[in-house]
């Protein structure tokens, strides 16, 4: 990184809420062709996941994580990660099904990445530990969220994440469904440069907060957030 500089970031995944992960997992299917691959427990927000490759030469490492409250979970102690304790969300999943919610973006300066964007008036929140269990060994990393749990500029921006060793796509199975294009819209344009996003276009218009392209065993296949 040059000295004054803002870090770098690329995409790391895309997040599909669902009410259910059963309900996430036949989404994906009827929607990409595919079955997810297996996920695991966030034990500090009380959710669980299934995950898919979708890397591509402009992603690369990028997968796509559907994710669900865990409901024999013990209630966690602050607000779910990605809005997931908002009314509004689950009343959306519960009436319409699973759907585009956020992106997360990959750093290797989370600290200096949140500097940038609060300097460049975003309070995007604090970096916290978090960690599941794989078969291969834990995962690690550490993500900013929120206390409020809320997605910042309406989902458009980004969460940042640091990984602390091997990276979850290390273990995932190949997949035929690749991302093609990423579009976030609304952001103001400091925090456009304050989060030095690879890979993405961005728009002025605030709807929709996110589109994302496939390529899929089906064809192209667009999805864009509510």
């Amino acid at each position: 990184m040059i000295p004054g500089a803002p870090p770098t970031a690329e995409l790391d995944h895309l997040v599909v809420a669902a009410a259910t992960l059963a309900d996430g997992v036949a989404w994906c299917e009827a929607t990409l062709g595919i079955t997810p691959g297996p996920g695991g427990r966030h034990a500090l927000f009380g959710t669980h996941n299934r995950l898919l490759r979708i890397d591509a030469p402009a992603f690369p490492a990028a997968y796509l994580e559907i994710i669900a409250v865990e409901p024999e979970a013990p209630l966690p102690s602050r607000r779910r990660w990605f809005g997931l304790d908002e009314a509004a969300t689950r009343a959306r999943l519960v009436a319409r099904g699973p759907h585009l919610l956020h992106a997360v973006a990959r750093t290797t300066a989370i600290e200096a990445h949140l500097a940038a964007l609060a300097a460049a008036g975003c309070d995007a929140g604090e970096p916290l530990a978090a960690s599941r269990d794989t078969p291969e060994g834990p995962l690690r990393w550490r993500i900013a969220v929120c206390a409020d749990g809320a997605l910042r500029h309406g989902g458009a921006l980004p969460t940042l994440i640091e990984w602390q060793g091997v990276h979850p796509t290390r273990a995932m199975a190949a997949s035929p469904v690749r991302l093609r294009e990423l579009m976030l819209g609304g952001l103001p344009a400091a925090l456009v440069v304050a989060l030095n996003l690879g890979g993405a276009s961005f728009v002025a218009q605030s709807a929709p907060r996110l589109r994302a392209t496939f390529d899929t065993p089906r064809g192209p296949v667009t999805l864009e957030s509510e």
